[in-house]
C-alpha cells in the first residue's frame, strides 16, 4: 500500500470541496493507495504536457484526481483535485509540474 502527499494547493482544492464530496474523495484515494497504476494516464492533454501523470475520477467523473506515482518512496504524490470546468483540473497539474 502506497502512502500520499499532497501538494499544498491539492490540499486547499480539498479543503473547499463539501464534506459529501471530500467522503467520496477519501474512497477514490483509497483506491489509488492500493493500486496507483488504475488511473489513466494522462500525457499531453489540451495542450498540457502531463506526462508521468494519472487521473482517476470520482462523483460519477464530476471530479478528477491528477497525481503523480513516486516509486523509489512508495508515494502517490496528489497534484490537483477538481473538476473539468475549462480544463481547470489539468491547467492547475501543469503549473505545479513544469
Amino acid at each position: 500500500m502506497y502512502n500520499f502527499k499532497f501538494h499544498p494547493e491539492a490540499e486547499k482544492e480539498l479543503t473547499k470541496l463539501n464534506r459529501s464530496i471530500q467522503i467520496l474523495f477519501k474512497k477514490a484515494l483509497k483506491k489509488i493507495l492500493k493500486s496507483p497504476e488504475l488511473g489513466i494516464d494522462l500525457g499531453n492533454k489540451y495542450n498540457f504536457d502531463l506526462s508521468g501523470c494519472k487521473k482517476m475520477y470520482f462523483d460519477n467523473k464530476r471530479y478528477r484526481i491528477v497525481y503523480q506515482i513516486i516509486e523509489d518512496e512508495v508515494i502517490v504524490y496528489l497534484i490537483s483535485i477538481g473538476k473539468r470546468d475549462k480544463m481547470d483540473v489539468y491547467k492547475k497539474a501543469n503549473e505545479r509540474i513544469n
